[in-house]
């Protein structure tokens, strides 16, 4: 199978915090191999920008490092030319120094994006300076990172404050799970082919269950964090994303709204989640090591670190189906999947193989991108009729070639950004309504004090988590298995 590129039209995309992480670790390398592959013009720009007093050539440097620490596989003649493209203009986010000389540095003719790889508490200033200094035109894109508020009303704050200065269709919330390939593969497996959907609904499927398991702890952001929490940082986001897309209607077409209106549904139908179908937990130190709350040092620290919740979506197609969805630092494997349990057949015509076992289909996000579909066959073998269960099994890696780089999330999503395409970023009042889902949930922990169950390091998280599908007669599948 080959990887087909399609270019995008030239371009000006200013890079703000174009000195941070996030900036050095993924945007950049990421347009460096859209450059590579052809899908970048020659003529595109990055323009990066912050507080930083440096030039043209002092930022090609800093980016040429970066390249060999988180992009080690490029070519030197393809990383000179793309650094050719990259200027800097030194801005300050929150005065008036720099802006007439990023003005200047812009071409009218070209698409215009605004990438804000900075905190959001900069966004409506930025956008704010970008409407003054007259830089936002009418066909310009400007790009948010979260988190996208702390709560409802400081999301609600911030949509005010960017559509102040730009219409909806040009405001890009970004949730990089959106732009993984297996997630864009899950609406290609339901609405490409005819086999699933029929199946995709109450009647055939008996729960699902959502995992985004880590390795990291939160060591090197614990002040974010502990102000953050396993729901803020990843639930309210990243896995309201893929419930919304494993749990919506098929939409009329193909185009950002359509998408983007039966996500917000599926949202609006999420049921308040009981006190015990929650599961909140915090790594506790391992001997003669840290733990969470030496990470954040907070020793009376109420965050979670780790958190499980059952979730049903009161719709007809799910009427009684369960969503488990769980999270948490300091697991056993680094591993994010979509795993949807299709009901134990009716009846069974094979007597004495013990019980059967319903299929299961596993979109895997990462680290191996890829789909599984468990089936039941015959043990192959002379003895008696026995049943075993196996997998089919179909990795990208193997499907596409192994000469096909796998692309990251942020390749795919600022060439979106460029081609004006919103599908895989989230309308304001999607962000909207998940907030309003999760802040009652958050303000009765609160409330009530709540103090997460301790786990250890390298586990599945706290026994609680593994109470909660017990209780229901079910179990997580394996994190690392």
């Amino acid at each position: 199978m080959v990887s087909r590129v399609i270019p995008v039209d030239p371009f000006d995309l200013v890079l703000f915090g174009a000195t941070g992480d996030l900036a050095q670790r993924k945007i950049l390398p990421g347009l460096y191999h859209r450059f590579e592959v052809g899908q970048m013009p020659e003529d595109a720009r990055i323009i990066g920008s912050a507080r930083s007093d440096m030039d043209d050539d002092g930022f090609r440097a800093q980016v040429r490092k970066s390249m060999k620490e988180f992009a080690p596989e490029y070519k030197k003649d393809v990383l000179d030319r793309f650094l050719k493209r990259v200027e800097y203009v030194p801005v300050d986010a929150l005065g008036e120094g720099g802006w007439d000389a990023l003005g200047k540095s812009l071409r009218p003719d070209v698409v215009r994006a605004f990438y804000l790889s900075v905190g959001p508490k900069l966004f409506p200033g930025i956008a704010q300076r970008l409407h003054d200094h007259g830089l936002a035109t009418p066909d310009s894109r400007i790009v948010v990172e979260k988190p996208f508020g702390h709560e409802l009303a400081s999301a609600q704050a911030l949509n005010k404050g960017l559509r102040a200065c730009f219409e909806e269709h040009q405001i890009y919330r970004i949730d990089h799970y959106l732009g993984k390939e297996t997630v864009q593969n899950l609406m290609a497996l339901r609405f490409a082919n005819s086999l699933f959907e029929p199946l995709w609904n109450a009647t055939h499927v008996d729960h699902v269950q959502i995992t985004v398991a880590e390795t990291v702890g939160v060591e090197g952001r614990g002040a974010y964090y502990n102000q953050s929490g396993a729901m803020r940082d990843m639930i309210q986001n990243h896995l309201v994303q893929l419930l919304c897309l494993t749990a919506m209607e098929p939409p009329s077409t193909f185009s950002p709204n359509a998408v983007r209106n039966e996500k917000v549904k599926v949202i609006e139908a999420l049921e308040p989640v009981k006190r015990s179908d929650i599961a909140r937990g915090q790594y506790r130190a391992e001997k003669g090591g840290d733990g969470y709350l030496d990470h954040v040092g907070d020793p009376e620290s109420l965050t979670e670190s780790f958190i499980a919740l059952k979730v049903h979506v009161g719709n007809w197609r799910w009427a009684g189906v369960p969503f488990y969805l769980r999270t948490g630092k300091r697991l056993r494997a680094r591993e994010s999947e979509i795993a949807v349990f299709f009901r134990d057949p009716p009846h069974t015509i094979f007597p004495n193989v013990g019980p059967l076992h319903g299929n299961v289909l596993v979109i895997r996000l990462q680290p191996d991108e890829g789909i599984t579909l468990r089936t039941t066959i015959k043990d192959p073998g002379p003895g008696g009729f026995r049943l075993a269960d196996v997998a089919l099994d179909m990795s990208f890696a193997e499907a596409l070639g192994a000469d096909v780089r796998a692309q990251d999330a942020y390749e795919r999503l600022v060439m979106d950004v460029i081609r004006g395409d919103q599908t895989l970023f989230m309308r304001g009042d999607e962000a909207e309504a998940a907030w309003a889902w999760v802040d009652p949930i958050i303000q009765e922990w609160e409330e009530r004090e709540d103090r997460p169950s301790p786990y250890d390091q390298g586990s599945s998280g706290p026994e609680d988590a593994l109470m909660l599908m017990h209780r229901d007669g079910r179990r997580w599948r394996q994190i690392g298995g």
